[in-house]
């Protein structure tokens, strides 16, 4: 059975431009993939039944669920699925965790199931389940716009990440909502991968709301520039040697956690074209 990686992200920046009238916010940022993440495997049904089985703590209708059923629907096969998942990007710390799952249950289950979706097809399908999904779907780090759907690949330099989160959950739609976030960030060209003014506007709205994630990106800051990655609670330091950022965990309050991660800048289970899974 194979196995599949779903890969974490980092926002290495994250300007919000404005809000749309539908609510949604229009955004620039640049979305590195991380050789960490959760994995995937699968075994094919012919009863149509699809279920998740590992991650107990996670509700039965999660986004590889609900991933895996809309394909079902919009293809019409009459397959089901065994989704295997064993979890360990950690939930609302803004990695990215159930938005990488569900790409990767589309992507393997369109070539199981052969249902034959192309990946713009695809990336539009997983839209509908979360903003970040089209992201995993194409498989690379990319310069994103719009809602982060409107995505251009991109080669970003060999990088460490030394990440921390404080062990809670963050609300990503609590962030948006915020009376108090800035919506008027300028928008920027495709910048260089590490030039100019890289911040995340949702930064101040996470420190007020939840301390902890402040706390962390103090701590963190202590080493270099730390940053939060999406609507936290995350936050990271590029590093240019992992033994250093290994020192930096060592350090770790006993109520955090952390972890170094290298940047690619491809997800290595979509660069071949497997039979099945």
């Amino acid at each position: 059975m194979r196995t599949w990686l779903a890969p974490a992200k980092l926002n290495l920046f994250l300007h919000v431009l404005g809000q749309r009238e539908d609510g949604l916010h229009e955004l620039q940022t640049l979305f590195q993939l991380l050789d960490f993440g959760d994995t995937l495997k699968f075994d094919i049904r012919s009863d149509g039944i699809i279920r998740r089985l590992g991650s107990p703590l996670l509700p039965d209708d999660d986004l590889s669920v609900r991933a895996a059923r809309c394909l079902q629907a919009i293809s019409g096969t009459k397959l089901g699925a065994d989704i295997y998942l064993a979890k360990r990007i950690p939930v609302g710390a803004g990695l990215g965790g159930g938005s990488s799952d569900a790409a990767t249950v589309l992507v393997a289950l369109n070539r199981a199931w052969k249902t034959g979706l192309t990946p713009t097809e695809l990336a539009e399908l997983g839209l509908a389940l979360g903003a970040d999904v089209p992201l995993f779907v194409g498989g690379r780090s990319a310069w994103g716009e719009g809602v982060g759907e409107r995505l251009t690949p991109v080669a970003l330099p060999v990088q460490q990440y030394c990440i921390i989160w404080p062990k809670i959950s963050v609300s990503t739609a609590a962030i948006f909502a915020d009376p108090e976030l800035t919506r008027n960030s300028l928008p920027i060209r495709i910048p260089g991968p590490f030039n100019g003014d890289r911040h995340n506007d949702l930064e101040p709205v996470a420190r007020r709301r939840f301390p902890e994630v402040g706390r962390c990106l103090d701590w963190l800051g202590k080493f270099g520039p730390a940053q939060m990655s999406g609507s936290g609670s995350a936050v990271f330091l590029a590093l240019d040697d992992a033994q250093i950022g290994q020192q930096i965990i060592d350090q770790l309050p006993g109520t955090w956690d952390g972890l170094i991660a290298r940047g690619i800048n491809q997800n290595p289970a979509f660069t071949d074209e497997p039979d099945g899974v």
